[in-house]
C-alpha cells in the first residue's frame, strides 16, 4: 500500500492544497485548518451553512494565503495578522482563542459569501484539546479541524461508494464522486476497501499513527465542489445504507478514518509505503456491510 494523496485545507471548509509532500506538526498537518471563518457572533461556519465556501481556492505561498473566487478577484492574506487582536471564538462546544484579521480582509469574504464574516487564525498559544475518549496522550491537541488531527480514505473506499451509488442509477448525482468531497488529509492506494477501519497502529513512511475513531459524516459530503449547491441525500444515503451505526450514543454515517500521529514531527510524501503493525476490531458495528 502507498499513499497516494496528501491534501491540506489551511482555511477551514474552503477549497484545499493538493502536496507532494507535507510536514507534520503536534496538530496535524502543517498549515491544516489554521484558519477559519466566524459570524458576528465569533461562532465557526462551514459549507453546512454556506456551500459555496466550496467555491473559494486557496494557494499557499512562503508568508502569503491567496484566496480567489470567480467574480470577486483574489485577495492575499499574511500568514498571521498584523497588529492582531485577540478573542475567543467557538467551533462546535470548543472555546479557544484566536488571532482576528483586519476589516480589509474581512470584508472581501463578507462579499464573496453573503454575509458578515471575520478571518481567524490559530496561534501556537492556543490548545484546542482531542477528545478525552479517544486520544492518545492528554496532551493530543488539534487545530480548527472538526475534532481530529488527520483524516484517512482508502481510495478502494471511495471506489465501492461510487460503484454502490451507480447501481442506483440516480440521475440527479454525478458519479464518480471525487475524493474531495470528503476532505482527506491522506489518502491511501492498495488497501482494500474500508480495511482502514480496522488499523489500530500503522506507519506511514517513517511515521507512526494511531486510528482514533471512524469518522462520521455530515451533509458537507452533499455539497458539490464544483457548483456549490447542496444535493439532499447523496452521498449520506448511501452511506448510512450499509455504513451506518451507533457510536458512543449518536447514530451516525461512517466514512473514513480519525487518525492520532505517534509524533509532533516528521514528513510525509506522496509514494511512501504504509505498513499495518497492528489490527482491531471496528469499534463501529455497522448496520449492514
Amino acid at each position: 500500500m502507498i499513499l497516494s494523496e496528501i491534501n491540506i485545507y489551511p482555511i477551514k471548509s474552503l477549497r484545499g492544497i493538493s502536496l507532494q509532500t507535507a510536514e507534520i506538526d503536534d496538530r496535524g498537518l502543517r498549515n491544516d485548518r489554521r484558519w477559519m471563518l466566524v459570524d458576528e457572533n465569533d461562532r465557526f461556519v462551514t459549507q453546512r451553512e454556506l456551500p459555496k465556501m466550496t467555491l473559494i481556492d486557496v494557494a499557499l505561498d512562503c508568508d502569503v494565503l491567496t484566496v480567489s473566487c470567480s467574480g470577486f478577484g483574489s485577495q492575499r492574506i499574511a500568514l498571521a495578522p498584523i497588529d492582531a487582536v485577540s478573542r475567543v471564538v467557538t467551533i462546535f462546544d470548543s472555546t479557544v482563542d484566536a488571532e482576528f484579521y483586519d476589516d480589509t480582509v474581512n470584508e472581501w469574504f463578507s462579499d464573496v459569501l453573503g454575509m458578515k464574516l471575520r478571518l481567524v487564525r490559530m496561534p501556537r498559544s492556543s490548545r484546542r484539546s482531542v477528545s478525552e475518549r479517544y486520544r492518545i496522550r492528554e496532551s493530543d491537541i488539534v487545530s480548527f479541524a472538526d475534532g481530529y488531527p488527520f483524516l484517512l480514505i482508502g481510495q478502494a473506499s471511495l471506489d465501492d461508494l461510487n460503484e454502490r451509488i451507480a447501481e442506483k442509477a440516480d440521475e440527479g448525482v454525478r458519479v464518480p464522486l471525487p475524493m474531495k468531497r470528503f476532505r482527506p488529509n491522506f489518502v491511501v492506494k492498495g488497501s482494500e476497501p474500508y480495511d482502514e477501519d480496522r488499523w489500530k497502529e500503522f506507519r506511514i513512511g517513517e511515521n507512526t499513527f494511531y486510528g482514533a475513531k471512524p469518522s462520521a459524516r455530515c451533509v458537507i459530503t452533499t455539497v458539490d465542489p464544483a457548483t456549490g449547491v447542496m444535493a439532499p441525500k447523496e452521498p449520506l444515503t448511501t452511506i448510512a445504507s450499509y455504513r451506518g451505526g451507533i457510536l458512543n450514543g449518536k447514530r451516525g454515517a461512517f466514512f473514513g478514518q480519525n487518525l492520532i500521529a505517534e509524533a509532533a514531527e516528521g514528513t510525509v510524501s506522496v509514494g511512501d509505503q504504509i505498513e499495518v503493525v497492528g489490527y482491531r476490531e471496528p469499534i463501529v458495528e455497522m448496520d449492514r456491510q
